[in-house]
């Protein structure tokens, strides 16, 4: 399969809410009433599965908190360009929109964390 990712994606697992989708005029306010857990994260976007039907091209804002002792925050817009059914749950695809290069650090040092503790634990 060829590999259309721009960046290396690492597991990760963290919960999501999304309050507000947004695409240029279109505002959709209401929460969505089903549970948002990211999967994976790479420097230029990250992965989530969800029981939730979202429509694709849509944005909203992340907070997302890396590493539980150091607990950095991003803030961030993700834009959904891709959705795979997966039975009950989908799993999306989402770039960062305008992401600033010391929060893209940030992740690139989760993903060297990550690499460094699983090569440790694989000796």
């Amino acid at each position: 399969m060829y590999e259309r990712r721009k960046s290396v994606r690492v597991p990760i697992s963290l919960a999501l809410s999304i309050n507000m989708l947004f695409r240029q005029q279109e505002i959709h306010s209401e929460e969505l009433g089903a549970d948002i857990v990211v999967v994976n994260i790479s420097k230029t976007g990250i992965g989530f599965v969800s029981s939730c039907d979202i429509p694709m091209g849509y944005y909203f804002n992340a907070r997302i908190t890396l590493g539980e002792s150091r607990g950095e925050v991003l803030e961030t817009i993700v834009k959904i360009v891709r959705k795979e059914d997966l039975n009950q749950l989908k799993l999306y695809g989402c770039e960062f929109v305008g992401l600033a290069p010391f929060l893209e650090q940030k992740i690139v040092e989760y993903q060297q964390k990550f690499k460094n503790e699983n090569e440790f634990c694989n000796r």
